[in-house]
C-alpha cells in the first residue's frame, strides 16, 4: 500500500539531516504508529509523504510509493491529483489549519470541488455524511458554521471530516490529539478506530506519546535524531523494548505508581 525506501531529507540551513534512512512499510487497511520526541523527523516523513516537503529548501532522495506510484520525486501536477483525493492530512493545529473566513462546510467540501464533478448539492451530501462519520453533533449546523464557533474538540472532528471526504486510500494524522484533553483525545483516538474499522483506510499515526500510540496502533516504528531506531508490534515494543531510546519514552510514561512516589 504505502512504501518508504531509504528517504532523506535535509534542510539547507541545518548541517544533519531531518530524515536519515528511514523505510518503512504500510499495509491495506492498516494503522501504523510513528513515534518520537520534536525533531526527531516524525512530521518531516509525513511530510514527504503527503508530498508537502518545501523542495526548494531540502534535497532529498530515496522512494515513497503509493500503491506501486512513486510520489517522492513526482511533478506537481501528479502530486495535485494525490493530495486530498488519495491521501488524506489531519494536522495537530486544526484552527490554524482551517481557513478562518470560510465555513466548515465549504472547506470539508474543497477536496471534492477539486477531485470531482459532483455538483454543489452532492457535494453537501458528501460533506455530511463525512460530518456525521466524525460523530459531530447536528452536522447540518456544524456545516453552516465557521471554525472559531466550534470548540478544540468539535473541530479536529471536522478536520478529520474534511480528510475523509474523498475516501482516501491513506490517512496521515500528525499529533491529532497532543491539544486536546484526555477526555476528547480518547473520543478521537476511538472514531479513528471506528473509521479504519469501517472504512478499511490505511493510517500514518504520528505522536510523541507512546501510551496515545498503544491505544490505537497494533504496530509502531521510533524515530530519534532522524533515524528510524526500531520498529515492530506495540506490545511487544512495550514488554521488550531493544534499543535505548524506546526503553527511556516507556520509563517517561506516568504511572499510578510513579504519581504516588512523587512528594
Amino acid at each position: 500500500m504505502l512504501e518508504i525506501r531509504d528517504l532523506h531529507v535535509k534542510f539547507h540551513t541545518r548541517q544533519r539531516e531531518a530524515v536519515s534512512g528511514v523505510s518503512l512499510t504500510i499495509r491495506d487497511g492498516e494503522i501504523l504508529g510513528l513515534v518520537g520526541e520534536s525533531g526527531s523527523g516524525k512530521s518531516v516523513t509525513a511530510m514527504a509523504v503527503a508530498g508537502l516537503l518545501p523542495r526548494k529548501q531540502c534535497s532529498f532522495s530515496g522512494q515513497i510509493l503509493l500503491d506501486g506510484v512513486e510520489l517522492l520525486h513526482a511533478d506537481r501536477a501528479l502530486l495535485r491529483k494525490v493530495q486530498g483525493k488519495d491521501i488524506g492530512v489531519v494536522f495537530q493545529e486544526p484552527m490554524s489549519a482551517m481557513d478562518p473566513l470560510m465555513t466548515v462546510g465549504r472547506q470539508v467540501e474543497e477536496v471534492l470541488r477539486i477531485h470531482t464533478d459532483l455538483d454543489r448539492e452532492a457535494r453537501k451530501e458528501r460533506a455530511l455524511a463525512a460530518l456525521t462519520a466524525a460523530e459531530l453533533p447536528d452536522p447540518e449546523a456544524v456545516y453552516r458554521r465557521y471554525p472559531h464557533e466550534l470548540s478544540g474538540g468539535m473541530l479536529q472532528r471536522a478536520m478529520i471530516a474534511a480528510a475523509i471526504v474523498s475516501r482516501p486510500k491513506l490517512l496521515l494524522l500528525d499529533e491529532p490529539t497532543t491539544a486536546l484533553d484526555v477526555t476528547i483525545q480518547a473520543q478521537i483516538l476511538d472514531l479513528l478506530k471506528k473509521l479504519n474499522r469501517e472504512s478499511g483506510m490505511s493510517m500514518l499515526f504520528i505522536s510523541h506519546n507512546l501510551s496515545v500510540v498503544r491505544r490505537l496502533c497494533p504496530r509502531a516504528a521510533v524515530m530519534q535524531r532522524g533515524v528510524l531506531v526500531e520498529e515492530g508490534d506495540i506490545d511487544q515494543i512495550f514488554r521488550h523494548p531493544q534499543h535505548p531510546y524506546t526503553q527511556r519514552l516507556i520509563a517517561a510514561i506516568p504511572t499510578r505508581h510513579r504519581k504516588e512516589e512523587t512528594p
